[in-house]
């Protein structure tokens, strides 16, 4: 079944209504509701507030990075392990063809089902997860494969287990390697970039965002708890954060921005699905008329060019 936000109750209720008038097979009502559908979606989605595009983020029905991987990848095959500890499955690491090409997908997988969130733990990496990409994105620069990342995570696990395998030390290690890895990259927030957890997969050649996700070093829950004292206030801290897509593109933090599908990629996943594959073929051709060495300097300068202000 759908799942319906706050804000999508007037969404659910016509829903409900075509569903109803299909039973009775009454066509020319379908016909009616539906065009009533596609008002109210648009009426709904013109003006989200910072707080409603965070709700549609963390949308249990948004396509998953594996959604995305198996959709757009053919004669595809799952890399396991950080050949040190054990397979992080918060991490899932794709090698495959797509656009006649070989390539690499490396994303956070959320789960879907209390079994299956438990097994991804809830898309939240260990140490191992972060050693498990960056082992992987040193097999694509061996063979100069491009790779493609999909960030989607609440965070980085804070279990005592992971501070004792050294979560920080890996999430900071992949920064590093990753701002000079010697292949194509580039990184898609797909939905919820939270913490460590999203900046760890976040650097990359071409950096971009789906219209309604979230990217940020903190959840807005608890930035609302160090600053209020009350994570109640998640809504005016989402706001005062700056989070969205289009904030982090005015800021220049991001490079592009992915426009899903109106009705957001939670209603649509094949639209979604098209739109990034699109984008990754447009950024990959871009990134083919560079050479080597102006695309690291590129990719340095945009680096170094973050937190930069003028008085």
């Amino acid at each position: 079944m759908a799942t319906y936000l706050d804000f999508e109750k007037h969404i659910k209720q016509i829903d409900e209504e075509i569903s109803t008038a299909k039973i009775k097979e009454d066509a020319h009502a379908v016909e009616i509701l539906q065009k009533n559908l596609e008002k109210e979606i648009a009426k709904t989605y013109k003006n989200l507030s910072e707080y409603q595009k965070l709700q549609l983020a963390r949308h249990p029905d948004r396509p998953y990075a594996i959604d995305y991987m198996r959709s757009l990848l053919s004669g595809y095959y799952e890399l396991h392990g950080d050949r040190t500890f054990r397979d992080d499955a918060s991490i899932v690491c794709y090698i495959g063809t797509f656009a006649g090409r070989r390539i690499v997908m490396i994303g956070e997988q959320k789960g879907r089902g209390t079994k299956n969130k438990i097994r991804r733990n809830f898309g939240m990496p260990c140490p191992e997860g972060y050693r498990k990409v960056l082992r992987v994105c040193k097999l694509a620069e061996k063979f100069s494969i491009p790779i493609v990342f999909f960030v989607d995570t609440p965070g980085a696990y804070p279990g005592i287990g992971a501070e004792e395998r050294g979560q920080s030390e890996a999430i900071a290690r992949n920064l590093y390697e990753l701002s000079v890895l010697n292949t194509k990259t580039i990184s898609i927030i797909i939905g919820e970039g939270g913490s460590g957890g999203a900046l760890a997969l976040g650097v990359a050649d071409k950096v971009a965002m789906m219209t309604y996700s979230v990217f940020s070093v903190i959840s807005p829950e608890g930035c609302a708890a160090i600053l209020w004292n009350d994570p109640a206030k998640q809504e005016s801290a989402t706001k005062a954060m700056r989070i969205t897509a289009d904030d982090l593109k005015s800021l220049s933090l991001i490079d592009d921005v992915i426009e899903e599908p109106l009705m957001g990629a939670h209603r649509d996943k094949d639209g979604a699905i098209m739109a990034v594959g699109s984008y990754i073929i447009q950024s990959l051709q871009l990134l083919d008329g560079m050479d080597e060495e102006d695309r690291q300097e590129a990719r340095y300068r945009k680096i170094v060019s973050i937190g930069a202000y003028r008085e």
